[in-house]
């Protein structure tokens, strides 16, 4: 089963990868902004707990957004020794045509399945990854 989950992830981030490439978009990049495009005042520290990456990878994605245009970073107003995120005006240009991307990867991949079975797959998958989260932390 996780060589087949394993799996599916990978095809689905290839498939991703070149729909977003004519915006000239990583996915990593993209699974940034995604989180930057719905909350405000996000630290870097907040992106890796949201997007469970480790921490210089994410300080790496954010230095080569930063290089590329599509984020700025500004002081933290109550913590020196961080700074929040904010997508740029490059980025929110962007946004319309990432989602519908990202929208066309994922109807895509759920074109044979019906609403009550794309509702149970999400939930079963959530599952997993609590189940395991949760026995990886014993």
């Amino acid at each position: 089963m996780g060589y087949l989950v394993n799996r599916c992830a990978r095809v689905l981030t290839q498939t991703l990868a070149r729909a977003l490439a004519p915006l000239d978009l990583a996915v990593a990049q993209f699974m940034v902004l995604q989180q930057l495009w719905v909350a405000e005042d996000l630290t870097q520290r907040d992106l890796v707990e949201r997007l469970d990456i480790e921490q210089a990878t994410m300080g790496n994605t954010l230095g080569r957004m930063e290089r590329d245009g599509l984020i700025t970073r500004r002081p933290h107003p109550t913590d020196g020794r961080a700074q929040i995120i904010v997508p740029s005006e490059r980025a929110m240009q962007l946004k319309d045509q990432a989602l519908e991307a990202a929208a066309s990867v994922n109807d895509l991949a759920s074109s044979r399945l019906s609403t009550t079975r794309q509702k149970q797959l999400k939930a079963m998958l959530e599952g997993i990854i609590l189940e395991v989260r949760k026995a990886d932390a014993l």
